[in-house]
Formats: structure tokens, sequence, C-alpha cells
């Protein structure tokens, strides 16, 4: 009887591992190749799929989703021999779950190795400075070398991107020094070009402000000629329409003598000699004054008439003695 017992508890545990080995639950996103007595019979694909218990074994179950490896950084040769180090990212994705397991041995190892060669090709054609402002162009020949290789693989590359270019530390420090020149040369030229536009800018304000000057000024002059000779008109106009007589321009004549006598730099001044006509007019309206006026030349014969100029009396006005 219990031999009994032992017997049909382990044919119990029997068809609970063939249930558990024949029912088989594939994520989403996930294959498993099924091989049967070692050769590949089917490739299950996400959801519930039976096989047969002990006949059929899973080999391997390969995620479908896109990955991301980065590798560690390679030291790679420019044209102009100098060792750069190179960190490159690979996103790849799983596209058919029987090639990726038979057809390498280990498609990681393998993207590894062909990346590090292909960029080392890709590098050695290119000097430092190309390669440091050429990270698409390097993309873009990683990406299509790797994907032509890859493709019997069942991995489709979709992307590279290199993460880092590293060229020695003299390199670097050369670099720094470079564009630190370049930076204070594109300084100074910002500077004298600010320097000299603005004395453009300051040059063009004065010439505008003389210009704008001048013709205040012009104008200024044309409207006090034009009002002068509109006073000289209506005065002219008043003296006609008054019609004043010989004596009372005689007095108009004495009345400008101390205006010609202003000013501190005169000491000789001319006296027309319608001043003594003038003069003339006054004696015999207020009784000779013209004969005791002291200095005038009234049109006689005394030396100091002889003297000047025809027609033209002279008085010196005496400076005070300087102390």
């Amino acid at each position: 009887m219990p031999s009994v017992i032992i017997v049909l508890i382990i044919l119990v545990v029997l068809v609970f591992i063939a249930l558990i080995k024949t029912i088989q639950v594939i994520p989403q996103a996930s294959a498993a190749i099924v091989e049967r007595f070692g050769r590949y019979t089917r490739t299950l694909n996400a959801g519930l799929n039976i096989v047969v218990p002990f006949i059929d074994s899973i080999r391997n179950r390969i995620d479908l989703r896109e990955q991301v490896v980065p590798f560690p950084p390679q030291p790679v040769i420019t044209q102009d021999n100098l060792v750069v180090n190179i960190d490159t990212v690979i996103y790849y994705q799983v596209t058919d779950a029987r090639a990726a397991t038979y057809e390498v041995a280990s498609y990681i190892q393998a993207i590894e190795q062909l990346t590090v060669t292909t960029l080392r090709n890709i590098i050695g054609g290119m000097d430092l400075e190309r390669t440091l402002t050429s990270r698409e162009e390097i993309n873009a020949a990683l990406r299509g070398v790797l994907d032509e290789a890859t493709g019997k693989w069942g991995i489709r590359v979709n992307r590279v991107e290199l993460k880092a270019i590293e060229p020695p530390t003299s390199i670097q420090d050369s670099m720094e020094k470079q564009m630190r020149a370049d930076r204070d040369k594109r300084a100074a030229i910002l500077t004298a070009e600010g320097t000299r536009q603005a004395a453009i800018l300051t040059a063009e304000g004065e010439k505008q402000s003389q210009i704008l000057r001048a013709e205040g000024e012009a104008k200024a002059a044309a409207l006090r000629a034009e009002g002068e000779a509109q006073a000289v008109r209506t005065v002219f106009e008043a003296i006609h329409a008054g019609d004043p007589d010989q004596k009372l321009l005689s007095y108009q004549y004495l009345q400008m003598l101390p205006k010609i006598a202003e000013g501190d730099a005169n000491k000789l001044w001319i006296v027309p000699s319608e001043i003594g006509d003038a003069l003339k007019g006054l004696s015999g309206a207020f009784g000779n004054i013209g004969g005791g006026v002291p200095g005038f030349n009234t049109g006689g014969g005394s030396a100091a008439g002889k003297e000047s100029a025809p027609g033209v009396g002279a008085q010196r006005r005496e400076e005070p003695p300087v102390d």
C-alpha cells in the first residue's frame, strides 16, 4: 500500500511538471526559440504557447525591444597621427530571433567589435579638426556599415551616437589657447568696428549739425537783411512823405556825430563834408551857429581844410593819459 501511494505521488509530480513544460507564456515584445532534440523547430511569439514536454525545449528567450548599449572608450588614430578616445552608443533592435540565435554566437560582442573596427577605418581618413566637427558624418557612415553587416544576424541598427571625442591633453591645451586667441581677435575686431562706427556717426552728426547751423545762420541773415531793407524803405518812404526841409536834415546830421565817435578804438574819425553844409543851414536858422563850432571844415580856406582831403574834414579825439 505505501508503495502505491508513492507511485501515485510520483505520477502527480510528473504530470504537474509536464503541464508546466507544456504551457509556455511569452511576454509581449519577446520571442522564444524552440528546439526538438537539439534542432530548431519554431519561434514562440507573445502569448500562450503549447510545446511537447520532455521533447521540445526552450533554447533562448530574446527581447525584441530596442536596446541601448554603450561601449567603453576606444583609442583611434586620426590621419594626422593623433590618438583620440571615442565613446559610442549603439541603438539596435532584434528583428529575427532565429537569426540572432543561430547566425552569431554573441551579437552584442559582434556589434562592439564591428563598431571598433569600422570607427577606426572612418577616423583614419580624417584629421583631428574634421573628426571633432564631423560627428553627424561619422554617425551616418558608422550606422550604414553596422546596419549592412548586422542584417544577416537579424539585428537592425537604428542609431549610432558618439558620446565623446577626447584628444590628448597637450592637444586640448593647444586648442584652448587657439580658441582663446581667436576670441580675443574677434573681440578686438568688434571693438575696432564699434569705435570706427561711433567715429563715423559722430562725424555725420557734427556735419549735419554744421549744415543745419549754417542754414539757420543763412536764413537769419536773410531775414535780418530783409528786415533792414524793409526798415530803410519805411524810413525812406516816411521821409519822402514828410517832405523834410534842409534845416531838419542838418539837425539829423548833428545827431549822428556822437554815434560816429562811439568806441574806445576810435582815435581818428572822418567828418563828412556835408556837415559843413548842415552847419551853414543851422547857422541861418539859429543865428550863425556854424562859425562857433571849432574843428569843423565848413569849406573855407583855412589850413586845416587845405590839409584834409577835398570835401572831408577830420578831427582826432584825445585819449586820457594812462598811469
